[in-house]
């Protein structure tokens, strides 16, 4: 006992206690948003409707191609 007392460090303790409290406030975050019914009713129904504007396809442009004038011939070659 000369150097002093030995401290054992158990460890891990803060860790269980800080995951029981996440795992509670995910549960209570999940009863104030209604995701968790305790009431048993069967919920609220919520139809919810969106109007959208009706969209159409743009009409094909009606452009007319003239073909191409033809290519003028290779110039013979000056061996030949």
């Amino acid at each position: 006992m000369a150097d002093g007392p030995t401290i054992v460090n158990s460890g891990g303790g803060g860790t269980v206690v800080a995951v029981i409290l996440g795992i509670i406030a995910i549960v209570v975050l999940l009863f104030f948003t209604g995701v968790i019914n305790i009431n048993g009713s069967g919920g609220k129904d919520v139809n919810v409707s969106v109007n959208t504007p009706k969209v159409e396809a743009p009409s094909a442009p009606s452009i007319t191609v003239k073909p191409a004038a033809p290519a003028k011939p290779a110039p013979a070659p000056n061996g030949g």
